[in-house]
């Protein structure tokens, strides 16, 4: 609580508007008066977005006839949603993903550009603290699921390897757990971050993926059961690549013949990003890539594809001004 050396209140210091305003006497009016004060916010983009979040939201309340007490179980959603944040866990990015908004921003962001790896959804789970994994090592510690070696090259549009490209990759573990998820968690797993060689290739041990649903205790958990939605996610590695010059890559991979791959329940899979998984039982190359029990494992083998920061800059300008033009038609 702000105030004086004394106790008083005080204001934020800013003067009331240079304008007179007539009283909330009518719903149209609050509504003008609203969007009439949103114009002294100074920066055009931020006034932008300001006024076109006040104008569907308050035509929302008109259209639904929204009761008060229905607003105050909004706000006790939104309440419980942010009391439910930690250092560890995201529940407002979990909402935005089960709206389908983190999904609608990722494809305006990141659109296709022709060759290049899709993107897909961040999701609640990544962490700052992934530690750095050399080429050939692991991701995940001893006994958290079946072996899976991942490799590939990070490349340019034009095939041209990437070198020295980041890449920070995590993952469930066989119980359908992202680290984070243990209270008894001491220090990352089945996380990491890799760095693409002088030929751009990259290849790390990690575990098989599998299918699990996103935390039901919380309010996003109560939305999905009270709106018939199921909370599964189909298996999948996720990854997060940078280089100088590119896009940065918010993506992921999904094994191919999981049955939630065309019902995620917060839509990041894209057609292009289901991948198949070669079954190797062959001791020698076990070995060969560092697994020092049995002969067998998975191999996912997929190339990163990364667009330069100029392709992408082009592509999102013309479709921003394609949706421009379809909006004021």
């Amino acid at each position: 609580m702000e105030g004086h050396g004394d106790g008083r209140a005080v204001s934020n210091g800013i003067p009331p508007p240079p304008f007179a305003l007539p009283y909330p006497d009518s719903p149209e009016v609050i509504t003008a008066n609203v969007l009439k004060l949103a114009e002294l916010t100074k920066d055009s983009r931020k006034q932008f977005l300001f006024k076109n979040l006040l104008v569907h939201l308050h035509q929302f309340i008109n259209e639904t006839s929204l009761s008060t007490e229905e607003w105050m179980d909004a706000i006790q959603f939104l309440t419980r949603v942010g009391q439910k944040c930690t250092d560890i866990r995201q529940e407002f990015i979990l909402l935005s993903d089960v709206l389908g908004a983190s999904a609608l921003v990722d494809a305006i962001n990141n659109p296709p550009v022709q060759g290049g790896t899709e993107s897909s959804v961040l999701g609640p789970f990544f962490t700052e603290d992934a530690p750095d994994v050399a080429n050939g090592e692991s991701i995940a510690s001893e006994g958290k699921g079946d072996p899976m070696f991942v490799e590939g090259r990070v490349l340019s549009t034009d095939g041209t390897p990437i070198p020295n490209a980041v890449i920070e990759t995590w993952e469930t573990d066989a119980d359908g757990f992202y680290d984070t998820q243990y209270a008894t968690r001491e220090k990352p797993d089945c996380r990491g971050r890799v760095r693409s060689d002088k030929d751009g290739w990259f290849g790390y041990r990690a575990v098989v993926p599998v299918a699990y649903p996103i935390p039901g205790d919380g309010p996003v958990g109560d939305l999905l059961v009270g709106t018939g939605r199921h909370n599964m996610r189909p298996n999948h590695l996720h990854m997060m690549v940078e280089a100088p010059g590119f896009r940065k890559l918010t993506t992921a991979w999904y094994p191919e013949g999981d049955g939630f791959l065309e019902s995620d329940a917060v839509f990041g899979v894209k057609k292009s990003l289901v991948v198949k998984l070669e079954d190797v039982n062959d001791e020698a190359e076990a070995r060969k890539r560092g697994f020092t029990k049995g002969s067998s494992f998975k191999l996912l083998k997929r190339d990163i594809i990364l667009v330069s920061q100029k392709q992408s800059d082009e592509t999102f300008k013309k479709n921003a001004e394609a949706a421009a033009k379809n909006a004021a038609a």
